[in-house]
């Protein structure tokens, strides 16, 4: 609504004040001016509003188990790797396939209740597309095929040449284990600590403070919006 609009209803609010204003003291006088008291009736007390929690705890969210996985939230991203359990069913978060919608499932366990909202339930949404929007190979190297025509010699993966050199000739510049950690719940100012780190230092929990306060600061940002789409946060008002 732009400034003119909000003068205008302001105005219009003002104009309709005084009407109902003056039509009051009309009723105040008689025909002959005198000052006749009427009762006025008494003003119906207000009901105050609920108030609405600021605050939420998310130890509920990082204790749930992940169904079919057989660990909790916590132990999925502490310490942070993506780990493959055989005797489980395939798919995110157990490993992860090309067509997982690995954001979607991640958002999921750290916000949802998920004896009430499984793990997919973001992922189901409608506002989401239904499959990747060019195919995936069946053989290697699997990925779908690039947009638009570039100049390769050969597409079929034939042709790939896999480095030999020492683990001493790599520099670690970000950790990608488990989605979303290190760019959602690490902090901007840590970001370069964790990434210099080891899933070790997330065992010995050198990390877990920053984990916990970002999810909490996210979660207290988000929860009205969860509940209004009916889902189940996991969190606890505090």
């Amino acid at each position: 609504m732009n400034i003119t609009n909000r003068r205008l209803l302001r105005r219009m609010g003002l104009a309709t004040s005084v009407v109902v204003c003056l039509g009051t003291l009309s009723g105040c006088f008689g025909g002959d001016d005198r000052d006749d008291p009427i009762a006025m009736p008494s003003p119906s007390p207000t009901p105050s509003a609920t108030p609405t929690p600021t605050s939420f705890n998310v130890q509920p969210c990082l204790d749930q188990a992940i169904p079919g996985t057989g660990f909790t939230v916590a132990q999925a991203v502490v310490p942070d790797t993506l780990t493959l359990t055989l005797s489980a069913a395939s798919g995110f978060p157990n490993g992860r396939r090309l067509s997982d919608p690995v954001i979607d499932v991640t958002l999921a366990v750290i916000f949802l209740d998920l004896s009430v909202n499984g793990p997919g339930t973001l992922a189901g949404l409608p506002l989401n597309p239904a499959a990747n929007d060019r195919p995936f190979r069946t053989s290697f190297p699997y990925l779908a095929a690039p947009q638009g025509s570039p100049p390769l010699a050969d597409s079929s993966g034939t042709t790939f040449t896999f480095r030999s050199d020492p683990v001493s000739s790599y520099v670690r510049v970000d950790r990608m284990g488990m989605p979303a950690v290190s760019t959602a719940l690490i902090p901007s100012d840590r970001k370069n600590a964790y990434n210099d780190a080891s899933p070790a230092d997330d065992a010995n929990g050198n990390f877990v403070p920053d984990l916990g306060a970002t999810l909490t600061a996210l979660t207290n940002a988000l929860a009205d919006d969860l509940t209004a789409a009916r889902l189940t946060p996991c969190a606890r008002p505090r």
